[in-house]
């Protein structure tokens, strides 16, 4: 009878997560494809559809079926894209899914660290939606579980009148998706006591904004977090999302003191249709690039993120920060010729800036070409390069900065520097968060990847040493505990201000911030609270 017992406890301990995983509310078949097990398309709240449409996520529904897990779920819709048949097959405001991977020998008693991707898209976009985790679980010899999901984005994401729309909608899906984790990844095999949040460019906004939530409160869904190309737009105000709410209402013909239950009754096709980018905030002169921010609600964002940070609210949590040598190329009008269109383009990111502020920055950013012109877009780098530390490097150094400052010495500061030939020869450098092609591995991020990352090209090795160093800090919260052989020792932010430098090839080193690029962060760190970063 003691053998039987002690054989069956063995059984038990040695018993594999099987697809087939009961949530509660639905089962959900996945797929074991080789030594990972995937399961795509899981609703982890309910369609956002009629009444739900412009509230905060709710709990998804029953059902009594078994449900195929093997293909991923519709991505958000966003804005700008056309409301036709083609868009509708792969979008719909029917979209709050998400995918885990996991490796096949996981138990339920396996306890795994689990990388929680939040995908960018400016929160206009899923652009980053179905990356594939089974390079990175393969990275980390099979000793973690990852997830991936998407969120409402857009009008759909982010409209809000200031009164009976919840704003910020987007991101409570987000805190849905992480609260489903805590909930459910035990059955995966995955610890929830060990969630680390990570995301490029939007999704490493949305990072900081989890950091700064309800004023730096710690509400226990991450231990760490790491953050590609933290972008620090333009935070709304409610007036201004009263004036974006206006005129997306009128564009749908839903006005008056109804216009609420109008939008309601409308269908995601007349909705798309109006969810265009053509309103510029109020005092600029042309549409932002991105048509939809998050905004101060006083409940999610209480204030700025800079202001965030520089008063010390925000999770004191392990953080990788950085960004990519020339993260404003894929961004910037490559025909930028004048002063004053350099300055257009930026006053219309950011409308607040003054006629000062864009003189100190033209000062600051010296032309490199002023040989060349007139000659048509000769101003092209010098804008380029104010808008990339603008809006990604500088405030990915400060927010490290406020870590160190705060006396936690677990932030690690980098800049991507691998250079691709096809992507030198089309002019834009080493571009905004391309090391999540590295990080993912090229194979899983749906042929985006830059050639040279692939096997046996010139930055195959670059792959290998940014997997290890993030796997490493997913699984201990520290990149040096498992990097990679031959690779340099990443320290931690510090007065020093030295940041791991990731060279073409896979080279590493550090390297100290320079003087010039840290006179700009200075400056942009006193406008930033006052043009709303």
């Amino acid at each position: 009878m003691k053998y039987l017992s002690t054989l069956a406890c063995l059984l038990t301990a040695a018993v594999a997560v099987d697809p087939t995983v009961d949530l509660g509310y639905s089962k959900y078949k996945g797929v074991k494809t080789g030594d990972v097990t995937q399961w795509l398309g899981i609703r982890y709240a309910a369609a956002p559809l009629s009444d739900l449409r412009f509230k905060k996520p709710a709990d998804p529904a029953k059902t009594t079926t078994v449900q195929a897990a093997n293909k991923h779920g519709k991505v958000c819709l966003g804005t700008g894209q056309a409301p036709n048949n083609d868009t509708f097959k792969s979008h719909s405001e029917d979209c709050l899914f998400l995918d885990v991977y996991a490796p096949s020998s996981a138990t339920s008693k396996s306890k795994l660290p689990v990388f929680f991707f939040i995908q960018g898209g400016g929160f206009v976009s899923n652009s980053n939606a179905n990356y594939n985790g089974t390079g990175l679980i393969h990275a980390a010899d099979n000793g973690m579980i990852v997830v991936n999901f998407n969120y409402r984005v857009g009008v759909f994401g982010f409209l809000t009148n200031g009164d009976n729309i919840t704003a910020n909608n987007g991101l409570w899906d987000q805190v849905k998706a992480l609260e489903w984790v805590q909930n459910n990844i035990a059955k995966f095999g995955g610890d929830p006591r060990h969630v680390v949040i990570g995301g490029d460019s939007a999704g490493a906004a949305s990072v900081a904004y989890h950091l700064t939530r309800g004023g730096g409160k710690d509400y226990g869904l991450f231990v760490g977090a790491a953050a590609e190309s933290v972008s620090f737009s333009t935070v709304l105000d409610i007036p201004q999302s009263q004036y974006l709410y206006d005129g997306y209402a009128s564009r749908v013909g839903c006005t008056g003191q109804d216009s609420l239950a109008c939008l309601r009754s409308k269908t995601s096709k007349e909705l798309q249709a109006a969810n265009v980018n053509v309103t510029p905030l109020p005092g600029a002169k042309n549409p932002q690039l991105f048509a939809w921010n998050p905004v101060i609600d006083n409940d999610f964002i209480t204030e700025v993120p800079y202001d965030a940070f520089r008063n010390g609210h925000f999770v004191k949590v392990p953080v990788i920060i950085g960004d990519d040598t020339n993260g404003g190329t894929v961004f910037t009008p490559r025909k930028t010729t004048t002063i004053d269109q350099v300055n257009t383009f930026l006053h219309d990111q950011f409308p607040l800036l003054t006629d000062d502020d864009l003189a100190v920055i033209d000062d600051l950013y010296p032309n490199p070409d002023e040989s060349d012109c007139p000659d048509e877009g000769c101003r092209w780098r010098q804008l380029s390069d104010a808008y990339g530390q603008m809006r990604y490097m500088c405030p990915g150094l400060t927010v490290n900065d406020h870590y160190a400052l705060s006396g936690i010495n677990s932030s690690w500061a980098y800049r991507w520097n691998v250079e691709d030939p096809a992507q030198m020869d089309d002019g834009i450098g080493v571009p905004h968060t391309v090391e999540v092609h590295a990080i993912f591995g090229p194979t899983n991020t749906n042929n985006g990847a830059p050639k040279s990352y692939y096997s046996g090209q010139k930055n195959a090795h670059a792959v290998t040493v940014a997997q290890a160093y993030w796997t490493s800090f997913i699984k201990t919260l520290d990149p040096n505990t498992h990097k990679a052989d031959g690779a340099a020792e990443w320290t931690t932010w510090s007065c020093e201000k030295e940041r791991m430098l990731f060279n073409t090839g896979g080279e590493t080193a550090m390297e100290p911030i320079a003087a010039n690029l840290q006179k700009a962060c200075d400056f942009f760190a006193e406008i930033g609270p006052r043009i709303r970063q």
